[in-house]
């Protein structure tokens, strides 16, 4: 009996400690989890045990820096500074003052000891020579004088600061003036009421999650993250949706975009114009053949029949590339997007990715050279070649389907939202505007014979 009563009593025991034991995993295993989806690293210091710091010697490198590139007579030319900063000084002086202002974590302070820390050119520096170059975080403590840690968190910092600030501006939808100036150069090239040109783009996730790689594993091979961008001949980025797994193609993207939200919702600019002397009122994109025969795309023709069909696709498949050619210059101008991205969090990779893109637009605005000559139409002004106008309305988004009848700004009936999105998608009207198109191309060069 006393046997049995010990076996039990042991028994107990180690249930008992197991329990403990789990509960005890159980409590690490949340710490953990919480530590690992945290944006704020674990920050080591300088405590018993650890080793002792560093001395980088930043304060009298971060003078070298400044005297390198930022005085009156810096050692590196405009020129240098261009090439490896991407950009113009004063367009980097003009970012490094609000960046400043929107995040003090950029300001330059002392610690405790009075000893300063990191300035501001070198916390931009680094941030910049991680996205223009693909640079790890050690790459850059040659130049910076910064640590690892130190270096992914100015990177990130920046990345938010710079979309904090800078997207409603430069990620915005074109404005009537930006709509004039577009539709004008579109009219120069044979096709008027074109916006733009829309395309996908894949970035490679090297560190993708294994749970995610089947979903995120398209024809490529290896996980990639794709972004859809629509650009104008300048390569001026007006829409950017990134996120999408690169299991997905151009069509599923489509299907997820709010590239044509304001247009279904009514608070998009009104604009009309004439193709072969036949009226139409939505922009188009041009794609390629996988996007469907909806009104507001335009493409090729893949077996013309005709000189005509020929002259088109030929120019049509010229002026596409235009998003083409700003997915290359937007790689080559930041390498971070032109190899795999070795960030873990997927929200950090679209930080990334709309900070080079803002970044882009910034570069393409101060360098543009606005040219008004180049803008006018060199074709003879026949009915097909008339001006476009442009006007504006708003309408609430949160409008219903069965919203009432809407009146203009010139007296004329506006559709409902189901109107405006089975107009999006009119197959007819696509085929009609295509055809027009062709003749017109063809019109402006047999000089409209």
């Amino acid at each position: 009996m006393n046997r049995l009563l010990a076996k039990f009593r042991h028994n107990s025991e180690e249930e008992e400690a197991r329990r403990l034991a789990n509960e005890a995993a159980i409590v690490a295993a949340a710490a953990g989890y919480e530590m690992e989806c945290s944006d704020q690293p674990r920050q080591r210091g300088s405590r018993p045990g650890r080793s002792p710091n560093v001395d980088r010697l930043r304060e009298s490198r971060g003078k070298d820096l400044m005297e390198d590139y930022f005085v009156e007579h810096p050692v590196f030319p405009d020129s240098d500074f261009r090439q490896r900063y991407r950009m113009h000084r004063p367009l980097f002086e003009s970012i490094l003052t609000a960046v400043t202002q929107y995040d003090d974590y950029f300001i330059q302070k002392a610690d405790a000891l009075g000893v300063l820390g990191l300035s501001p050119h070198q916390k931009l520096t680094c941030a910049l020579r991680m996205l223009a170059y693909g640079a790890g975080a050690n790459q850059c403590a040659e130049i910076t004088r910064m640590g690892d840690s130190t270096a992914l968190k100015s990177l990130k910092r920046f990345c938010r600061a710079i979309e904090g600030i800078y997207t409603s501006y430069y990620l915005r939808s074109p404005t009537p003036e930006d709509l004039r100036r577009l539709l004008k150069k579109a009219r120069r090239r044979g096709f008027p009421g074109m916006l733009g040109s829309i395309d996908c783009m894949h970035w490679q996730w090297k560190n993708c999650p294994t749970a995610w790689a089947g979903a995120y594993s398209g024809r490529k091979g290896y996980p990639t993250i794709i972004l859809e961008a629509v650009a104008s001949y300048d390569t001026y980025i007006w829409h950017a949706f990134f996120g999408v797994p690169g299991s997905c193609n151009d069509l599923n993207v489509l299907g997820q975009s709010p590239v044509f939200n304001d247009l279904t919702a009514g608070v998009a600019p009104r604009f009309k114009y004439k193709v072969n002397q036949k009226d139409f009122d939505m922009g188009y994109y041009l794609a390629d053949g996988i996007y469907p025969k909806w009104h507001t795309f335009v493409k090729t023709i893949p077996r013309p029949i005709n000189e005509m069909q020929q002259h088109f696709s030929k120019k049509q498949e010229g002026y596409r590339k235009d998003v083409e050619r700003c997915f290359g210059i937007l790689q080559a101008r930041f390498a971070i997007l032109r190899g795999g991205a070795r960030l873990f969090k997927k929200e950090t990779l679209r930080s990334v990715m709309m900070t080079c893109i803002i970044l882009h637009n910034m570069i393409v605005e101060d360098e543009r050279i606005d040219d008004e000559s180049d803008l006018e139409c060199d074709v003879d002004d026949i009915d097909s070649m008339s001006l476009d106008v442009v006007e504006e309305y708003e309408q609430p988004r949160n409008a219903l389907p069965f919203e009432p009848v809407r009146v203009g700004v010139n007296g004329d009936n506006l559709p409902g939202f189901m109107d405006r999105y089975d107009l999006v998608r009119d197959e007819y009207v696509h085929q009609i505007l295509q055809e027009n198109l062709v003749e017109h191309n063809w019109k402006i060069k047999t000089g409209g014979q």
